[in-house]
């Protein structure tokens, strides 16, 4: 029989494989949020965060403890706004990222 990994662990692998992806998934998670779709947003800034930074390390960069972005990040938490752009500024620093977003056309 074949052995199969987690999807979460497949993630992870291929974050730490692959910039470009990793890059994509937190352009992903960001843009998810801001299309109102806040509980798939912080999914995918929580795999985010676990396959490259760590809740740890992100804690002592945001002074934030640790459990609070876990709790923040997942599917209960609601994070205050001061929050979760400090993660997000400390995320697009980190990669190298500088993220924008632009007016979509109107249908």
């Amino acid at each position: 029989m074949a052995q199969t990994k987690s999807f979460k662990g497949l993630v992870q692998h291929h974050v730490s494989a692959d910039p470009a992806f990793a890059d994509a998934l937190l352009r992903e998670g960001i843009e998810v949020m801001l299309r109102g779709d806040i509980d798939a947003g912080k999914t995918i800034l929580r795999d985010y965060i676990k396959a490259t930074v760590g809740f740890e390390q992100l804690g002592a960069a945001t002074d934030t403890p640790p459990k609070s972005l876990i709790r923040m990040f997942g599917p209960r938490g609601n994070p205050q706004a001061k929050n979760l752009f400090s993660v997000i500024g400390y995320l697009q620093q980190r990669a190298g990222l500088e993220l924008t977003f632009s007016k979509a056309p109107l249908d």
